[in-house]
């Protein structure tokens, strides 16, 4: 310790008084980080204050919970403990939090997944508790792989610290396997026969790219999980739990590690609070935490940071939860469903940089299970509450529009005093919620409307041709290897075509066509293909390659075919998948080559095209690495009509393509459910080879009632300035 170190502390000091004294502001982050300019090492410098050393948590959930956890089960056991309590999981929060320490017997520090590369090796802490990895925030983050590879990196420059991963996920397992860390493997061992959610983020084998098969799962990729190809498997369970028990008012399970055993109870729900604590169980009892303290810890926990957080607000109990990624949310959809009674939801959604500017992920939620709820109240609030109303609209819920969480309370007469409100909120949402949930509780009152009348029942229009022969000659909708390529939400297009089609009368068969299934494409009206991680993209190609010449067949037959990001790249003769240029279908004239500088130079972002299928401006999101450039005289799905954008390359200010009845993009969203014109004109073409395939009457689509769609449309339009 030097000048720097010096240097370091007097600057955090100044910056900390000022926080707090003259911007009335919390200093979690900032003192950390000037300290961290005027000495790089401050973090490595501080550590030698905590005598019996530290334990990072990461993992996509959970990492909060966790790490207030084990940090109060220390302090029951009677130990001094240094913690970043808020959240503030950059290496300038974990500096800030020892810098505003004294002398202490251990530090629990909860770090962000890419940031413990900059954290661990200044720490060398004891153990990483490493709960899970599920998609999240891929515009700002990137693929899971990116992930693995930095927390392995991390872990290389500690040697002697302890992994304590769950082994449960395969992507945690996978990241044990690599390392030559010592390692402590925690899971649920026995099948808790749990619905499972459509989309998971691991499907395949981290060694070999097999599909994995499961035993049983639990939720998302979490379960008891082999190979059949490589041997890749679950490793043996050090801590399991055993005997779990799920209610709608707490759990509980017997949990057996090599140290001994215990009965944790808690007055939490849902399979996820299960994992958090077992992994919380697992590192107490590798820090000497007695379960009984443990125990007495969970019965006291009361996080007031609005993670399952209750409330009382006019009488009514309320539940507030943060859920910033398609398997948080389907887990509090989880918790919701459990409550039979007639109650209230809000579902609270940002953009700003902290949750991720996509929200095409609202997608890969299954909002579907709340549908048909008795006494349901539905409500979409937050920055992005326009593409929650369409989303919940397509999953059969009626939503209405409010300011905040007041504006859900003024709407509830009617609905039983012990009926409960649950209110979920992302990442930046959460803070105003929670405060105005604690105005509320402490007494104010209710006040403010919705920011416009709650729409019609579902969609609206009826005509079209309902006849007998409708009945024996659906409309077919064949969705390409969905258990492969479903990144980005992007399944939500045939969600889109599939509802909008009935309900003008039109019967439907969506043929889902997994990896090694065929289809016959003769029988096929219109054909969806989306994009899907590397590994994932890869054994969909080899399944798309085989059916090269059918699929030639359907185009030049004029078969209606969506294509997404990578489904619309292998459209062309040549497009990339990893870093690597393969060959494509060759069904377009179009070739995808590697970006400058490989595939960090992504082509990220809101986009607005004008297209001839759309009256009005097309809007979506695109996140690419390749650069596609289409033949001389074929056509773009669109020009880019916004500031922001760029479309299929660097240069050319055109996405996508569009031949004969064939529509590939760059945009996500996903496309079609902002872009209500686009759906109807592919169900039209789509109609169309119907009526010559089947013989029967192609009809004219009556109008829909698209108010809720087209708010949404016009909300980025706005945003973006495109008219």
């Amino acid at each position: 310790m030097g000048l720097q170190f010096a240097a370091a502390r007097a600057v955090s000091a100044v910056s900390t008084w000022g926080l707090k004294h003259v911007f009335h502001r919390p200093a979690a982050n900032f003192p950390g980080k000037i300290a961290l300019y005027a000495d790089p090492r401050v973090i490595a410098d501080l550590a030698p204050r905590l005598q019996k050393g530290s334990v990072c948590v990461v993992g996509t959930n959970g990492k909060t919970t966790v790490t207030n956890l084990l940090a109060d089960a220390l302090e029951t056991a009677g130990q001094r403990v240094v913690c970043n309590r808020t959240g503030a999981n950059l290496d300038s929060g974990v500096a800030t939090a020892l810098l505003h320490a004294r002398e202490a017997d251990w530090g629990v520090f909860e770090c962000d997944e890419l940031w413990l590369a900059k954290i661990l090796p200044h720490l060398q802490a004891n153990y990483v508790v490493l709960l899970n990895l599920f998609r999240d925030q891929l515009d700002r983050v990137g693929e899971i792989d990116r992930i693995q590879e930095s927390i392995a990196g991390a872990l290389a420059t500690s040697p002697k610290t302890t992994l304590v991963f769950n082994a449960d996920d395969p992507l945690c397992a996978a990241i044990a396997e690599r390392v030559g860390n010592p390692t402590v493997a925690f899971g649920v061992d026995e099948d808790l026969h749990l619905p499972q959610n459509t989309v998971a983020d691991a499907q395949m084998c981290q060694r070999c790219s097999a599909m994995l098969e499961y035993a049983y799962r639990q939720y998302g990729q979490l379960g008891s999980y082999c190979c059949p190809a490589c041997g890749f498997a679950r490793p043996s369970l050090d801590c399991a739990a055993r005997d779990v028990h799920l209610g709608a008012d707490g759990l509980s399970f017997a949990a057996h590690g090599p140290r001994g055993d215990a009965e944790i109870e808690a007055p939490f729900s849902g399979a996820y609070m299960v994992y958090n604590l077992l992994a919380t169980w697992a590192a107490a009892d590798l820090v000497s935490v007695p379960a009984e303290a443990l125990q007495r810890a969970i019965d006291a926990f009361d996080p007031r940071n609005g993670r399952l957080q209750e409330f009382a607000v006019a009488g009514r109990r309320t539940l507030l939860n943060l859920a910033k990624n398609p398997t948080g949310f389907n887990q509090n959809i989880k918790i919701i469903l459990q409550d039979e009674r007639p109650k209230a939801v809000a579902f609270f959604v940002n953009d700003k940089e902290g949750d991720g500017r996509d929200v095409s992920w609202l997608w890969d939620i299954d909002f579907e299970e709340l549908a048909g709820q008795s006494g349901l109240r539905v409500f979409a609030g937050g920055i992005r509450k326009n593409d929650v109303q369409v989303r919940l609209k397509y999953a059969g819920l009626d939503a209405a529009l409010v300011d905040d969480a007041a504006g859900m309370f003024a709407q509830l007469d009617g609905l039983p005093a012990d009926a409960r409100a649950y209110v979920i909120a992302n990442y930046t949402a959460l803070p105003p919620v929670h405060a105005e949930l604690g105005r509320l509780a402490d007494g104010g009152q209710a006040a403010g409307a919705p920011l416009s009348p709650k729409p019609s029942e579902g969609l609206s229009g009826s005509g079209g041709v309902q006849a007998a022969e409708d009945d024996a000659a659906p409309l077919v909708i064949a969705h390409l290897f969905p258990d492969l390529l479903n990144l980005y939400g992007d399944g939500g297009n045939v969600k889109v075509l599939e509802r909008r089609a009935r309900e003008r009368g039109i019967p439907v068969e969506v043929r889902r066509v997994n990896h090694g299934e065929h289809v016959d494409l003769a029988g096929v009206d219109l054909v969806f293909l989306g994009g899907g991680p590397d590994r994932e993209q890869r054994l969909a190609s080899e399944d798309l390659m085989r059916m090269r010449d059918d699929l030639h067949a359907y185009v030049e037959d004029d078969g209606v075919l969506l294509a997404i990001c990578g489904g619309f790249q292998i459209l062309g003769h040549e497009w990339l998948l990893g870093e690597e240029v393969v060959k494509g279908l060759g069904l377009v004239d179009m070739t995808t080559e590697r970006a400058p500088g490989g595939s960090g130079n992504r082509l990220i972002g809101n986009i607005a095209l004008r297209s001839p299928l759309a009256d009005q401006a097309v809007v979506g999101y695109e996140n690419h690495a390749g650069r596609t450039h289409l033949g001389t005289g074929v056509e773009a799905f669109g020009d880019v009509a916004s500031s922001t954008g760029h479309g299929n390359n660097d240069s050319d200010k055109r996405d996508g393509v569009r031949y004969k009845n064939v529509v590939g993009t760059y945009l996500h969203g996903p496309l079609l459910p902002k872009n209500p014109q686009v759906a109807d004109a592919l169900l039209i073409r789509a109609l169309e080879r119907r009526a010559r395939r089947a013989g029967v009457p192609a009809p004219e689509l009556a109008p829909l009632d698209d108010a809720v769609e087209n708010a949404a449309n016009e909300y980025v339009r706005n945003r973006l300035n495109a008219g």
